[in-house]
């Protein structure tokens, strides 16, 4: 995030090519220790000092800084924005051509998230994606997330944004996301008369 000119950079971005409702905070460590009513610091990145930091919080301040980014997200975004974005990166509108190259094949290789999209595809189908899990406090997980490009074996590339508002357990949010992928294809089935 450094070499773009920071978090700033990313935002005006953002703007600039009119993505829709995507926040972005000031970077992944920052934004954990915000969830967790931490100031990030360097000392941090040390072992497992980021946790045992936030272990050491009382449960009133976990308790409010989960709840405060769990009711208004500073680092998020509405599905509609991802996958028209995700669209529109696929077709070269975001990023010059080896950039989006370099993105679509790292998304490509991602491989998590084996029980959420990837579990529900079809033989000859690819899911060329990334996956985002929310902190976890106290059994309730602030998001379970999978998004991405499904590409039929015909070719037909769908652009997907499945995330799941925050709950006790990441099953009924793989269970959503495997149900969503299941329609997908076999509406691309039924269409393509397959």
């Amino acid at each position: 995030m450094r070499s773009v000119g920071g978090p700033q950079a990313v935002r005006a971005m953002i703007e600039a090519k009119n993505l829709g409702s995507i926040r972005f905070y000031e970077g992944e460590r920052a934004l954990q220790s915000k969830i967790a009513g931490l100031i990030w610091s360097q000392s941090y990145s040390i072992g497992d000092a980021f946790y045992k930091a936030r272990s050491a919080l009382p449960m009133s301040i976990r308790r409010a800084s989960f709840d405060r980014y769990v009711s208004d997200p500073y680092d998020g975004a509405a599905p509609h924005s991802v996958a028209l974005a995700l669209a529109r990166l696929k077709r070269g509108e975001l990023l010059s051509a080896s950039s989006t190259q370099h993105l679509l094949s790292t998304m490509g290789s991602t491989k998590t998230g084996a029980l959420r999209v990837r579990a529900a595809l079809k033989p000859g189908w690819r899911w060329s994606h990334k996956t985002g899990t929310g902190q976890n406090f106290q059994g309730k997980v602030g998001g379970i997330n999978d998004i991405g490009l499904l590409t039929a074996p015909d070719g037909t590339v769908y652009a997907m944004a499945i995330m799941t508002v925050p709950n006790r357990s990441d099953g009924g949010s793989q269970e959503l996301m495997q149900a969503v992928t299941r329609t997908v294809i076999a509406e691309h089935e039924v269409r393509r008369g397959s």
